[in-house]
């Protein structure tokens, strides 16, 4: 092959490589699901809540338990003993959490396990165990947010 032949079949090779590219980001721009808002946008506070809750884009934009990616689940606290705390998640299911001696609680400051309370909300991060519970290896307490969204 002579020098011309080989610069023509690398221009072709990059214009193809680069055409490759640019359909395949066209192409899964538009297979982004309806309802999960691109990072960085600017948000209502009623639509940034509504976004964390459904998992904030993680996990595929679901925050349905405890999800394939291991022990995670936020929402509510609807129940709860000294061993564990039970969470209505935002699908209308619940997850039971265990708490161990090694389960750190947070909130803007540290916490207690005296600081969950029923109806606050929570986000869960630990080990899903094989009966869909959680074992918790950190609990942070959430601020609710009003309606105006201001913290409460």
């Amino acid at each position: 092959m002579n020098k011309k032949n080989i610069v023509i079949i690398a221009v072709v090779a990059i214009a193809v490589a680069g055409g490759a590219f640019y359909g395949g980001m066209t192409y899964v721009k538009g297979k982004t699901p309806a309802g999960n808002f691109p990072a960085g946008q600017n948000l209502t506070a009623e639509q940034r809540q509504q976004f964390m809750q459904n998992g904030g884009g993680f996990g595929g934009g679901s925050m349905r338990g405890a999800n394939a990616a291991g022990g995670f689940a936020g929402g509510e606290i609807i129940s709860m003993d000294d061993k564990s705390i039970t969470v209505k998640l935002a699908d209308g299911g619940s997850k039971i959490i265990f708490l161990s001696e090694n389960t750190t609680v947070s909130k803007m400051t540290d916490g207690t396990k005296d600081d969950l309370v029923v109806g606050k909300q929570v986000t869960v991060n630990g080990t899903a165990n094989s009966d869909g519970s959680v074992t918790a290896q950190t609990v942070q307490i959430r601020p609710s947010v009003a309606a105006t969204g201001q913290a409460n």
